[in-house]
């Protein structure tokens, strides 16, 4: 009987032993899955929190449950601000097509992959972001809630638009710089013929007076075509060491004559760097931009005009610029300011604000193709009657001393001369009126309209020929292959380019060839034979171009 009992003790420790150690096992195993469990949670936590974009959990009807800290960096609220509750970021214009999605979403469990919109911040800004959702389930399988993630692309689209900008304004560039050429080839026609006509004609006489006042025309139809120009790709003419502190002063000094009622402020900078640009066209610039501001206070009010030097740097790259030093001209007015919509057209051609009849719409336009071509930028603020501001910047060059700026003198005297010259141009009204002003100026003159035509005139009559005035634009061969194989022929040859285009580009190409000057169309017959005799007869330190 006693071991019977012993036997019943001894059975019962054991089974509470082996119970024990159960439990042991078993508490040991919850508290190593719990430590998974809490490790798993903080490697989620860790993956979340560390995410460079914004992710935001919802319950299934829409209530905030949880916020990364990339979410308060982008958008600025924080997670107790939100929690349990909507966030206010979602704009009215984009309320239609988000809710089609969230409803998708929620019903039938459809996700969503880079779906681009908009998004308010805290502090109102409005950003583009890509949204990336899906919903989620709990441990039973029913849905619980969603996932959003949130990809701030706002320097991603701004890159886009300045890209698709540009393409835009080189497409439009090339048309204008095309249209421009061939204007000016009917200009030279024109201009030609009157200056034939006022040949024989006295100043008092009537007709000449007229005749006169067509040249004005014309010449107010070449200063388009130069806006034309400046706009097109490529469109400086003359470049060279440039102090803007004075073409400023300069161009506000002019500008304040014409606009008494408008106050300007100038503060330039002493020791401005220099830069290097055609001197005219950066004074075209301001003057569009004075013209501009005076249109907006037509009723008088403050011009600003600040210059300063400027650095660069890699932050600052959404100006579209390399780093380095640059020359900012800041021009800033009272007046009425302008619209979103209208600052997104403000630089495109023929676009104006105006009444029909009181302005082309060129302006900004052209001061937007001259500064490009500058390899600089210029950029707009403004709103709606708080005033505009245009920001331009532009390359500062390590040289000489600039240059002052220099005046153009329409009214030249005409100088003849006897040698023989053969005019190359594929347009017949240009080969009309060009054979007949250097005929009146008593040059001997052959034609050829084009390149290989050329050279056959030029072998034929190589020991007559002394000049040959060159279109720069012809079909067939270009003026460059053209110019090449009559090097060929004879080193020694004088040749000076014409063209409805601006010097810059191909035609300095030819002249860093050892092409002896060039001209613009449309000319006149004192421009014509002051060039002539210019590279027929050249003085050491004249300028080619002319």
């Amino acid at each position: 009987m006693m071991n019977k009992k012993r036997l019943l003790i001894t059975q019962d420790v054991t089974e509470q032993d082996r119970i024990e150690k159960s439990l042991m096992e078993s508490e040991q195993k919850y508290i190593q899955l719990y430590e998974e469990s809490m490790k798993r949670e903080a490697l989620y936590r860790s993956l979340l929190h560390s995410s460079a974009d914004a992710i935001v959990i919802y319950d299934t009807v829409g209530s905030v449950q949880y916020v990364s800290p990339a979410f308060t960096h982008i958008f600025g609220w924080c997670m107790d601000e939100v929690v349990g509750k909507r966030i206010p970021f979602l704009p009215d214009s984009e309320k239609e097509s988000t809710m089609a999605i969230i409803g998708d979403l929620v019903d039938h469990g459809t996700p969503c992959h880079g779906f681009e919109t908009k998004r308010l911040t805290k502090d109102g800004r409005l950003l583009d972001v890509s949204i990336s959702a899906s919903r989620y389930d709990d441990h039973e399988g029913t849905p619980a809630g969603m996932l959003v993630i949130l990809r701030d692309i706002s320097e991603r689209k701004a890159l886009e638009a300045q890209f698709y900008e540009a393409q835009k304004m080189e497409s439009i560039g090339t048309l204008a710089g095309g249209v421009a050429h061939d204007f000016n080839n009917l200009l030279m026609a024109i201009q030609g013929n009157v200056s034939l006509l006022l040949l024989d004609k006295d100043a008092t006489d009537p007709e000449a007076i007229r005749l006169q006042n067509i040249e004005k025309h014309i010449r107010r139809g070449a200063d388009l075509t130069k806006q034309l120009l400046g706009f097109a790709r490529g469109g400086k003419y003359e470049i060279r060491p440039t102090d803007m502190n004075d073409i400023a002063k300069q161009s506000a000094d002019l500008f304040g004559r014409m606009k008494k009622q408008i106050r300007i402020h100038a503060t330039f900078q002493r020791d401005i760097w220099t830069i290097e640009g055609d001197q005219g066209q950066l004074e075209q610039v301001l003057m569009n931009l004075f013209v501009n501001a005076g249109h907006a206070m037509p009723d008088g009010g403050d011009l600003l005009i600040r210059t300063q030097n400027a650095r660069i740097e890699g932050a600052m790259t959404s100006l579209n610029l390399k780093p380095g030093k640059y020359v900012k001209i800041s021009v800033t007015d009272t007046g009425v300011g302008m619209e979103t919509e209208t600052l997104k057209k403000i630089f495109d051609p023929f676009f104006t604000t105006r009444e029909v009849g009181q302005g082309t719409g060129l302006g900004l336009a052209s001061a937007y193709g001259i500064i490009k071509n500058h390899n600089g930028s210029i950029t707009v603020s403004s709103r709606k009657g708080k005033g505009t501001t245009f920001d331009l910047y532009l390359p500062a060059v390590e040289t000489q001393k600039p240059a002052q700026p220099t005046e153009s003198h329409r009214d030249l005297e005409v100088m003849r001369g006897s040698e023989t010259v053969l005019l190359v141009d594929d347009e017949e009204i240009v080969i009309d009126v060009g054979t007949e002003m250097l005929q009146e100026l008593d040059y001997s003159v052959l034609v050829a309209r084009g390149g290989e035509e050329a050279l056959k005139q030029y072998r034929a009559h190589t020991d007559v020929i002394d000049l040959v005035i060159l279109d720069m634009v012809m079909p067939g061969m270009s003026a460059a292959e053209t110019y090449q194989k009559l090097r060929d022929e004879n080193p020694h040859i004088v040749v000076l380019l014409s063209s409805g285009y601006s010097i810059e580009g191909q035609a300095t190409d030819i002249l860093n060839l050892g092409c002896n000057g060039f001209i613009q169309k449309p000319f006149s017959m004192g421009a014509l034979s002051q060039k002539i005799r210019e590279v027929l007869n050249p003085l050491p330190g004249v300028d080619k171009t002319g």
